[in-house]
């Protein structure tokens, strides 16, 4: 008889499985893939992280509240005989410092940084919790590691503020000072677009230079009591000299008060320009940088430089807006050997110390650095970062020498 053929495929006839001395499989059951189960490294690292990251912050949160706290203290003292002697109210008050809080916290995340790291570290290593993650197989790379990332992550978010919040809550704190308190006009601080009127005239500057005594393409309307266009006149350039400022390629346009066309046209010379303002009175609202944004002082100074001047001043600058938020990332490259080589010695007091003489050191290098850089004598690439770079070189060799 012939052999029975299988069904398509390859699948044998069902009918066979019924008949005498067919053998029957037992059921095989479906497999299932095997499931990954967490590595219990992994595991492990994450929970320490986490308490790493934990016992940091709540440090950190403490350290940047006292240092806010005492630079608000010493600022309330200094500005306290203005209020009282202009009677300022409560909410003025509190709405001021408010305003300022911003930069202030900008400016001592890098000592809060430094100090939580130093008492982090230090803390562990009193307790003996370093000691036993060491013996544990960690390395302190991979200990410092979630702290360092951190403080990276702080340095960007400090960036971000002085971008977009500093700027705005220090012209709010100059206004509600300068202008609500003291009665003074303020103006945006900002040295190119000006506008402003000074007795029925209306002025536009194209960049104000007032470190030159400078001004650079001015315009000026001047109205009658009508509010109707008298004349326009076009300034290439003014320079203040002898208590009072003169305009060089000058153009009028006289306008016929009835038809309100021009009249008549004339390139005098010179002309006096009647403003009452000097150099200084630009300088001031530019004194402080803070209340400029880096975009805005990025496009300030390649528009200092189009015009055909010295945009070095503009570039330091620059570059320091942009390094100096940094400062918090190597602050705690610097804390990490310094709590380290402490050990179980490290205490609240000397953390303090520490870090007050290292922030210290780190704001004085920098100014110096960074008036080499206004005089021409460094780049001003290398005088804003160099303090960075420095302290860093520093940090990286103590972390060496640190006993593994």
């Amino acid at each position: 008889m012939a052999a029975e053929s299988p069904l398509p495929h390859g699948r044998p006839d069902p009918a066979a499985l019924f008949r005498p001395g067919t053998a029957l499989a037992p059921p095989s059951s479906p497999r299932l893939a095997p499931v990954a189960a967490p590595r219990p490294e992994t595991a492990a690292m994450t929970i320490l992280n986490r308490y790493l990251l934990a016992a940091f912050l709540r440090l950190f949160t403490l350290a940047l509240s006292a240092f806010v706290g005492i630079y608000l203290l010493i600022d309330f003292f200094e500005k306290v005989d203005d209020f009282i002697e202009h009677q300022a109210s409560v909410t003025l008050y509190l709405a001021y410092f408010a305003s300022k809080t911003p930069l202030i916290v900008c400016q001592v995340v890098p000592l809060a940084v430094l100090l939580a790291v130093f008492m982090t570290l230090g803390g562990f290593s009193r307790t003996s919790e370093l000691t036993a993650m060491r013996a544990g197989g960690v390395s302190l790379l991979r200990i410092t590691l979630p702290l360092l990332s951190l403080c990276f992550a702080l340095s960007l978010l400090v960036l971000a503020a002085n971008e977009y919040l500093v700027p705005v809550s220090v012209r709010e704190s100059n206004r509600l000072l300068q202008g609500e308190l003291l009665g003074k006009a303020t103006q945006a601080a900002k040295l190119d677009r000006l506008w402003f009127r000074e007795q029925g005239t209306i002025v536009n500057i194209r960049l104000a230079l007032p470190e030159q005594d400078a001004l650079q393409g001015l315009t000026l309307y001047k109205l009658d009591s009508n509010a109707q266009l008298v004349t326009r006149t076009d300034g290439e350039r003014a320079t203040f000299a002898a208590g009072g400022w003169n305009m060089n390629g000058v153009t009028v346009h006289h306008f016929d008060a009835l038809t309100g066309e021009v009249s008549w046209v004339e390139h005098p010379a010179t002309l006096p320009l009647v403003i009452d303002k000097t150099p200084a009175d630009f300088r001031t609202t530019t004194e402080s940088n803070e209340e400029i944004g880096i975009s805005q002082l990025r496009s300030l100074a390649h528009r200092v430089k189009a015009e055909g001047y010295d945009p070095t001043r503009y570039l330091v600058d620059l570059h320091g807006r942009t390094a100096t938020p940094f400062a918090s990332f190597i602050m705690a490259f610097l804390g990490i050997p310094f709590a380290l080589q402490r050990g179980r010695g490290s205490n609240l007091a000397l953390g303090i110390a520490i870090s007050v003489a290292i922030g210290i050191t780190y704001h004085i290098l920098q100014g110096i650095l960074i008036a080499l850089g206004y005089s021409g004598v460094l780049p001003p690439l290398v005088a804003a970062w160099a303090p960075n770079l420095l302290f860093g070189l520093i940090g990286v060799w103590m972390m060496l020498m640190t006993r593994q």
